[in-house]
């Protein structure tokens, strides 16, 4: 079997689902390369098809089901976890009043940015920043609003912003259903057995990691040297969980309802059938 490359972020719970797994703690699993990157660089190097295997948002994976299938595993879905939008003081304290505010936002193709254009009714006047700029970038007043994403959740009070919408919030009140935030995606050219055996062995690096944090975690910390030791369990409690082993039938169905009201909505210029991994 070939080495493959699988990029991810390094946010503390990609590094945690795939430290075994890319630093050779699994007997027999297939060998990859790691390719480290920002989800919107990811996004953006998925559009080339440049990796095998790739972490990717939800929100880009229509432009990329000509090159690429998904996994059911290692995704990251659930409730409580959605992007946030956030402000200074003063500035608003509803979503409406938003309307026509200047957003840094974490990638054009994000589900963070789908959510909110949703939310909104619009596209709102927005400009890419990457994910760790937006709480100084909005505290500054470069900004308006910021739409934020990862860990930021935990930290943007600190830096004296106000939370005004909750998007997983509005997600699960207008649909019932989990935020399918990312997904990890093999490329087309991997046969179906080895893209199981792919998907299979992630499980296992995911098993490893909750079995042995020991071993595990002090790659996760070289990642997120940045973050505290706090806000890293915080970040890893909370978007690793049960759909990161399986995205599950109420995964899928969500996944199928951002699209299906993306589309209705204008935000996608074509009708999206999302491809999993059977």
């Amino acid at each position: 079997m070939h080495e493959r490359t699988l990029a991810y972020s390094p946010c503390p719970n990609d590094t945690y689902i795939f430290a075994a797994l890319t630093n050779g703690l699994l007997p027999d699993a297939p060998r990859v390369r790691v390719a480290l990157g920002d989800i919107e660089e990811l996004n953006n190097a998925a559009a080339a098809a440049r990796h095998a295997l790739t972490k990717v948002s939800y929100g880009a994976i229509p432009y990329l089901m000509g090159d690429y299938r998904i996994l059911r595993s290692g995704g990251a879905l659930g409730r409580g976890c959605g992007p946030l939008v956030v402000t200074r003081p003063g500035v608003a304290h509803t979503l409406d009043e938003l309307r026509d505010a200047r957003f840094a936002i974490p990638g054009e193709r994000t589900t963070a940015f789908m959510l909110l254009q949703l939310a909104l009714g619009r596209r709102p006047d927005a400009t890419q920043t990457r994910f760790d700029r937006i709480i100084p970038a909005v505290a500054s007043g470069e900004f308006d609003a910021g739409l934020i994403i990862h860990e930021s959740r935990f930290t943007y009070q600190a830096h004296g912003l106000l939370s005004v919408t909750d998007l997983g919030d509005w997600w699960e009140r207008t649909s019932g259903m989990p935020i399918p935030l990312g997904a990890i995606l093999v490329r087309d050219d991997l046969d179906t057995a080895e893209a199981l055996r792919i998907d299979t062995a992630i499980r296992a690096s995911l098993a490893f990691a909750r079995a042995n944090e020991a071993a595990i975690m002090p790659y996760v910390r070289e990642h997120a040297f940045e973050m505290s030791e706090d806000v890293m369990r915080k970040h890893i409690d909370l978007y690793v969980n049960g759909y990161s082993d399986d995205v599950r039938d109420d995964g899928i169905d969500a996944v199928r309802e951002l699209f299906a009201r993306a589309r209705a909505a204008g935000i996608l210029d074509r009708d999206a059938t999302p491809r999993f991994l059977h």
